[in-house]
């Protein structure tokens, strides 16, 4: 039989899956043998059967009794005795800390009656205040009354007695209120507040089950990536009060500082209050070393507790605690949320005080926060006009004139000026502009767009969706809404962390993290020696290799600063648009083996040019050179602009250009309706004669020359998009011919991005010495989804629906995409024992999917420059996590 209800001594801090956060740390807190207030847990399988059947478990009611006795025999009084009442807390605590998410009850247990006999006790006011708090309570979260109906009511009060202050209401003034909150009950629900007390407490129950999927929670949930199907614990614990006069009072403490992780007393302390006033900011309160002067002993208790807890549970610990007449009581305590500097500060420090092993404390830190700490920040925004708000796609901080071209964007970067590149959304062609830019504003497109992935790729700040803004490239203007204009040359202040966009200029710091990666010095910056201290300890520790996706010798010099092992993916189709664009459509427009051989040859240095500078970058480490993937449209002219250039010249009775005509007639017989589906990747290698040819011999040229120059060059060629391993057999034996004839050996392999390559790998490997799992086209093929389009058409819906966790495009879809890559994996390795295997699609710097990649036996993963260190860590923390490091 389930058993749903648990005593406090009964539970233990090992027991969160089923008794929530809270429940299984005031448990520990009393087997420690500290001062928790009575009390006992309904467990999270209660939560979820009451949420997948509409109605509490049987069984609960029975055992909720049998525990509410064993409290009552141990308080001396009963629930809402009449003369001297038992009151009660009803709180909501589950497996991840969820702060205010959820709901408490408190004073369950007061009633029309009981409130007399709690007044008789000795002080009227606070028996008429507590009831006071229980309407308004009770009203707002079993009810659902509308909360600020309280708040007026209140409010209201204080004006009649000329006060903002709660404590000037006096015990007749509460009773007037007390009677205005019942009538607000009556009004807005048609009935009258239950005067039962376990009614009380079983609707509290009810509405803190409910309260998991309630809109903050689910909000939560999804930003966190707390799984929705845990459900919540109810921790009904004895009340003990705050608010019975000067010599009481509530407080929070942190056994060191959240925010930095320096050692001392740190936290919050209200007198003649309770809990939810220090939450709720109603009043100021006074710095928790004040205690020290009101109540020494009980902060001294304090101390010694916060040294108990953090040593016991070994980390910075938050603690919530009441003092009732000099007498302290612990009501919480959990390890405390911090920010991404204080928890590697912390991580370190614990090492160094002998609490932790370094191994533990690698697994403390994360990669997010890792991210977190390399982007530049804005200082205070105070003050600074805020134009509007989109969605941050790239973190940092970036300030500059706003600029409407990417050769705008050149022209002003080469003379000095920091600019932010402004555009409706950005293309393939807007790179160069994107490069100079200090960031990226776009009213179009989302967390996936080009604009984001790019930005992220560079480490670039970039808002993307800023839809109020209305972006014209011909004037070069962005118009609001309220009609006022910003032109070329007007500052912006973007914030690619919270998407708002402010004008003028807001002061910026820069990350002292990524001064360290690009240097190598360390120096005196505590947080420096902590982020160098645990990403060389991870580097020790991890299996997976960590490359880099760069396409620049830049590029690739600054991912090899931050610790990149190679490049897992260099795309070659930037080296084809600007100035060699008239190449690519000479090639496309020849007629004859001479005009495609003239055109060919004409490319061939430039390529080869490009690739010497690469491999010259990373010279002793490999090279993994994607040859052309992307779909001719993109390298020729727009369809409808040239339609229109042709007819606009015929309209004139202008002869068009017959380079023009005959360009459009390629374009037009070129025009695809799904060209990400269509003539791309070794499709186009295939079809068009001699241009994989081409990028193989200025690849093989460019790695002999610098061979011959006594360096290391290690290109690998890759082939995208293959399907079938025919294609692969096709591509592979030109390219052997090619190899062999320069006198240069090269890895050739595939990318697995179409979902028949992974389901036939074991085919495939036949023909291929890697893989290279490109995520972004498997995601897309997968789940069937059009990238551009999909995010801003209904990903929001899925999310709210909670289909998503999370973008199957920012983090890999295990279940789905992720079995594809097993597979894939297996039957590969199985064909081919020695087979490489690596990832190279966004997923390969996002921190839950390097767990997923080590799982599955992948040899690297590689990622854009700016995110190899989150990778490094991650790949380490990950190899800790397959060894089941104690992370107690």
């Amino acid at each position: 039989m389930t058993k749903y209800v648990y005593d406090f001594a009964e539970g233990s801090r090992d027991m969160k899956d089923l008794l929530g956060g809270k429940g299984a740390n005031l448990s520990e807190m009393t087997n420690l043998g500290l001062p928790v207030p009575p009390g006992f847990v309904i467990t999270t399988e209660a939560c979820t059967a009451y949420l997948s059947s509409g109605s509490v478990p049987e069984a609960l009611a029975a055992e909720v009794t049998s525990h509410l006795e064993a409290l009552e025999a141990t308080m001396g009084k009963k629930l809402g005795q009449a003369d001297d009442p038992l009151l009660v807390s009803v709180r909501s605590g589950a497996k991840f800390s969820m702060p205010g998410m959820m709901d408490t009850v408190l004073n369950i247990g007061l009633n029309d009656a009981s409130v007399l006999g709690l007044a008789k006790q000795g002080d009227e006011r606070f028996a008429w205040d507590s009831y006071r708090r229980l309407l308004q309570m009770f009203g707002k979260t079993v009810l659902g009354v509308d909360g600020e109906l309280f708040e007026h009511a209140h409010d209201e009060a204080k004006k009649q007695r000329g006060t903002t202050n709660d404590l000037d209401l006096d015990a007749a003034a509460l009773q007037q209120l007390v009677e205005t909150f019942k009538g607000i009950v009556r009004d807005a629900t048609g009935q009258d507040f239950p005067q039962d007390p376990r009614e009380q407490m079983d609707l509290a129950t009810r509405a803190v089950f409910d309260s998991w999927n309630g809109e903050r929670a689910r909000l939560y949930r999804r930003q966190e990536r707390i799984p929705a199907d845990l459900g919540t614990a109810v921790n009904v614990c004895s009340m003990v009060f705050g608010n019975l006069g000067m010599d009481s009072g509530t407080g929070v403490a942190f056994t060191r500082d959240p925010s930095s992780g320096a050692q001392g007393v740190y936290g919050d302390y209200l007198q003649n209050a309770q809990g939810e006033d220090v939450v709720a900011g109603i009043r100021n309160t006074l710095p928790l070393q004040d205690l020290e002067g009101l109540d020494k002993t009980s902060y001294d208790e304090l101390m010694g507790i916060m040294s108990t807890l953090e040593h016991h549970y070994r980390d910075l610990c938050d603690i919530e605690f009441t003092i009732e007449r000099g007498k302290l009581w612990m009501l919480q305590t959990r390890v405390g949320k911090r920010t991404a500097g204080a928890a590697f500060r912390i991580a370190t420090q614990l090492v160094d005080e002998g609490l932790i092993e370094l191994d533990e404390a690698l697994l403390r830190v994360n990669g997010a926060q890792l991210a977190q700490l390399m982007f530049p920040r804005f200082g205070s925004t105070d003050g600074a006009k805020k134009l509007t708000k989109g969605m941050g796609a790239s973190p940092g901080a970036a300030v500059g004139k706003a600029v409407f071209s990417s050769a705008a964007a050149e022209e002003w970067a080469a003379r000095g000026e920091d600019v932010i590149l402004v555009r409706r959304e950005t293309n393939p062609d807007d790179l160069s502009g994107m490069i100079a830019a200090r960031g990226i504003l776009t009213s179009r497109g989302g967390k996936t767009s080009h604009a984001a992935v790019v930005a992220r790729g560079m480490g670039k700040t970039c808002v993307c969706g800023a839809e109020e803004l209305e972006v014209s490239t011909s004037s070069r203007t962005i118009t609001l809404r309220d009609g006022s204009v910003v032109n070329e040359g007007d500052v912006l202040s973007i914030d690619g962390t919270t998407g708002e966009v402010f004008a003028g200029e807001v002061a910026v710091a820069p990350s002292q993290v990524v001064e360290y990666f690009e240097t190598g010095a360390v120096g005196d910056d505590d947080l420096v020696q902590a982020v160098d201290r645990l990403i060389r300890h991870a580097d020790g520790a991890r299996r997976l290799r960590v490359r880099t996706n760069a396409d620049t010798a830049e590029d690739a010099q600054r991912a090899r600063r931050f610790g990149a092992e190679g490049i897992g993916l260099c795309r070659t189709e930037h080296m084809f648009l600007g100035d060699r664009r008239q190449l690519v459509e000479d090639l496309i427009l020849a007629d004859t083996d001479d005009e495609r051989t003239a055109a060919l040859d004409a490319l061939l240095p430039l390529q080869r040019s490009d690739f010497l500078e690469i491999l010259r970058a990373m010279d002793g480490l490999p090279v993994t050179v994607r040859l052309i993937d992307p779909p001719l449209h993109e390298f020729l002219p727009d369809l409808t602009e040239l339609t229109v250039e042709v007819c606009v010249a015929e309209a004139k009775g202008e002869v068009p250009d017959p380079k023009r005509v005959r360009l459009l007639e390629e374009v037009r017989r070129l025009h695809e309706m799904n060209p990400m589906l269509g003539l791309r990747g070794v499709r186009l290698g295939l079809v068009i004669p001699g241009l994989f040819a081409l990028q193989v011999r200025a690849l093989a040229l460019a790695a002999k020359q610098l061979k011959d120059e006594g360096l290391d060059p290690r290109p690998e060629v890759m082939v995208p998009l293959v399907g079938a391993v025919q294609e692969l057999e096709l591509v592979r034996e030109e390219s052997e011919k090619i190899l062999a004839e320069v006198g240069i050996e090269a890895p050739i392999g595939t990318m697995i991005e179409v979902p028949r390559a992974a389901l036939t790998a074991g085919q495939v490997a036949e023909a291929a010495e890697f893989f290279s799992f490109g995520t972004n086209d498997l995601t897309q093929m997968g789940w069937g989804f059009s990238r551009d389009d999909v995010e801003a058409a209904f990903f929001s819906r899925y999310l709210d629906l909670g289909i998503f966790g999370v973008s199957p495009f920012e983090s890999l879809d295990r279940d789905g995409v992720g079995r594809l890559v097993r597979i894939a994996a297996e039957e590969g390795r199985r064909t081919r024992p020695d087979l490489h295997l690596g990832v190279c699609g966004e997923h390969g710097g996002d921190p839950d999917s390097v767990h997923f990649f080590h799982e599955v036996g992948l040899d690297y993963v590689s990622c854009s420059p700016f995110r190899v260190p989150v990778a490094r860590l991650e790949a380490g923390r990950a190899a800790l996590e397959a060894t089941g490091s104690d992370t107690r």
